[in-house]
């Protein structure tokens, strides 16, 4: 990454809009999403306005209320101490960039905030989900050995809380990012240490196809906090980034991983 400064990256999302954007932020409270592309270097940044975030942990692109229009969604959702009564995704329109550089700074005045809330307990997450067959949105937990897989059906309130439904156990350790492909039929998650990948067929829903047993993804473990994971927007391969905050002296890269199927 150009900019080092950005030492807490966690979540990558690929544009659809703009033919090799990347979309990062900061694993840090009110924190921008980050304008960058394969190479890592500073395109800009995407401004809330009015929005206060506690401990973003994951971000995604995919459709949403609007038919034919792509929508960014950062993932307030992270909860280390299980204190907090409920988290938050906020929604916003993709917006076309023309010409990004270092000084580009987009000003969104008009996020939908998503506001859930688990069923009997506060947990820690850090992965997002969004289905873009069903538009519905998804959380896993972060949990050593485990993972719990919440549900927001759409359409997602933006006026009320929504009570999240548990519709999977996973035995997946301290997951830390996942993506779904544009076409939904293939799904990642991710750890520090280990990748998995599923392929999903016509009619399954994304619970189902998460019951199948994954295939390992090629990784080459050369992150220090591996945090993000996300597929192009070709399908052709997948991204993955780190953080560095508490290693001195590393480096932030961005990693990319050929799909071979």
């Amino acid at each position: 990454m150009q900019r080092q400064d950005y030492n807490e990256l966690s979540g990558v999302a690929a544009s659809v809009l703009n033919s090799g954007i990347l979309y990062m932020h900061n694993d840090a409270k009110n924190s921008p999403v980050v304008i960058t592309n394969a190479k890592g270097e500073d395109l800009g940044k995407i401004v809330l306005e009015g929005v206060s975030t506690t401990n973003p942990e994951d971000i995604s692109v995919g459709p949403g209320p609007e038919s034919g229009k792509t929508y960014i969604y950062l993932a307030d959702i992270g909860d280390n101490k299980h204190t907090r009564t409920t988290v938050a995704v906020y929604r916003f329109e993709e917006p076309v960039l023309s010409n990004p550089n270092a000084q580009t700074e987009i000003h969104i005045s008009n996020a939908a905030k998503i506001t859930l809330k688990y069923p009997s307990y506060a947990y820690n997450a850090e992965t997002l989900l969004i289905d873009p067959v069903t538009k519905d949105l998804f959380i896993a937990t972060k949990e050593t050995a485990k993972s719990t897989l919440y549900k927001a059906a759409y359409p997602q309130s933006t006026s009320a809380t929504i009570d999240l439904v548990s519709v999977l156990y996973m035995p997946f350790d301290l997951l830390t990012s996942g993506d779904v492909s544009v076409d939904g039929s293939a799904i990642l998650l991710r750890n520090k240490s280990q990748i998995w990948y599923w392929k999903r067929s016509a009619g399954q829903s994304l619970a189902q196809a998460l019951l199948i047993a994954p295939e390992m993804a090629p990784y080459a473990g050369n992150e220090y906090q591996g945090e993000g994971v996300g597929f192009a927007a070709d399908g052709s391969g997948y991204y993955t980034n780190t953080e560095i905050r508490d290693y001195p002296g590393a480096v932030s890269n961005i990693s990319f991983y050929k799909r071979k199927k």
